[in-house]
């Protein structure tokens, strides 16, 4: 396939975005350094602005090179629906409601632990709360242990080791919500028939389960020194409580927004509706993350619009490669573009054996973690922890360094099992 002009743009367009994303930290430093231009150094120093910034630039392109009508008629057809999604999940997620009723269920259980400080807090947390994203989403399970590790554990001036596991954080997410990525194969793209086959495997939901289980096992282990000087009572008093009536109203906006994911005319609706309910009850409410959930969602839209133009070399190289290939394959490829783009493409080419599937969407899910944009609800967990890190910046390098562990358990526990 010979790629075009604006596809060969685009592609290193997509190249400098990853790079960009890797170089905030740089663009940090010239805010400090050259104040009188700091604002635009702070602008690109935003992770979540990068794709959204070149994909700009690519639309630009597409103007000046192919007209307004190729540029607009290339827009029109981008779905922006995971987007918008993502922005109200994490809106409805990280009110104080849903945040209450998730932290007293992960007390409950964390009391069951015999151990010291906010050992158990932390492990239940990470072994708990992302095998809720099957349920809730995973963009709605990354909101709430994002806020609640900010607001437990990192809060308490921790140190910078233990707030880069928070890597590990946004890696369980990735696996506890394994259906999502079979979704993406089977209900939007070609494998249709094989919905039962994908979301039914028990396989794929027990090795989830251990690699998620295992990793937080291994992250309580590794900081149960610091974990275990930290208090393990609520900073909150009873006045932040919210009434029952307006916890079971909250809870059916989140179920009614995850119920209709994939119908933007019903959620954005209840979201709209929701907004005037918190506005109405503020007394009951925190601080909405409206801007962290905007900067996520601007985010997500610009790896839209790029990852759009990479299928020219992203399937012919996917599909180029063996059973066993691809899983290691997917694994490093999902890291460079969005594992549900990724499982996506392979959807499309029909006739391909089941181990292949299989190998395919372990690949993505293995690799979910590795970068900031292998994930699209990852930024997510940035945009709430940031702030806990010194320039409010969280250096991919290290996060990547981070991740390879749990990764590599991971891919012991989907290819091995």
């Amino acid at each position: 396939m010979t790629p075009t002009t604006i596809q060969l743009i685009s592609s290193a367009l997509f190249a400098i975005a990853i790079l960009h994303t890797f170089s905030t930290n740089f663009f940090e430093r010239l805010a400090h350094t050259q104040p009188a231009h700091a604002g635009v150094w702070h602008f690109l120093g935003e992770v979540e602005v990068v794709f959204g910034f070149w994909a700009l630039v690519l639309i630009l392109a597409m103007f000046a090179i192919d007209g307004s009508t190729a540029a607009i008629g290339y827009m029109d057809s981008r779905n922006f629906t995971e987007p918008m999604f993502v922005f109200a999940i994490m809106v409805i997620a990280g009110t104080r409601p849903i945040l209450q009723t998730a932290m007293v269920a992960i007390h409950s259980v964390a009391r069951i632990i015999p151990l010291s400080g906010c050992i158990g807090f932390y492990f239940t947390t990470l072994a708990l709360v992302p095998l809720l994203g099957s349920f809730i989403t995973e963009p709605a399970a990354m909101t709430l242990a994002a806020l609640i590790l900010s607001n437990r554990i990192f809060a308490n001036g921790i140190s910078l080791r233990l707030n880069h596991a928070g890597c590990i954080v946004r890696k369980h997410f990735h696996w506890g919500n394994t259906h999502a990525i079979c979704r993406s194969a089977c209900a939007d793209g070609g494998w249709k028939m094989e919905l039962g086959y994908c979301i039914h495997d028990v396989n794929v939901w027990l090795e989830s389960g251990i690699a998620v289980i295992l990793n937080a096992l291994g992250a309580t282990l590794l900081f149960r020194r610091e974990l275990s000087q930290l208090s393990t009572t609520d900073s909150s008093d009873g006045s932040n409580s919210v009434p029952l009536v307006l916890v079971l109203v909250h809870l059916a906006f989140l179920a009614g927004v995850v119920v209709f994911a994939h119908h933007p005319a019903i959620f954005v609706g209840l979201f709209l509706f929701f907004l005037g309910l918190a506005d109405a009850y503020r007394h009951h409410q925190d601080r909405l993350i409206l801007r962290e959930g905007l900067l996520v969602a601007f985010f997500l839209a610009g790896l839209v619009v790029l990852g759009g133009q990479q299928q020219w070399w992203l399937q012919p190289v996917l599909m180029s490669m063996s059973s066993d290939a691809v899983f290691f394959g997917a694994t490093i490829l999902t890291a460079f573009t969005d594992n549900a783009a990724l499982t996506y493409l392979g959807s499309l080419v029909e006739g391909l054996p089941d181990d292949f599937k299989y190998a395919l969407v372990a690949g993505a899910v293995t690799g979910g973690g590795l970068t900031i944009i292998a994930n699209a609800p990852k930024p997510a967990g940035i945009a709430i922890l940031r702030g806990h890190f010194e320039e409010e910046v969280v250096h991919p390098l290290g996060l990547l360094l981070a991740a390879l562990p749990p990764t590599i358990i991971a891919a012991l526990a989907f290819w091995y099992l």
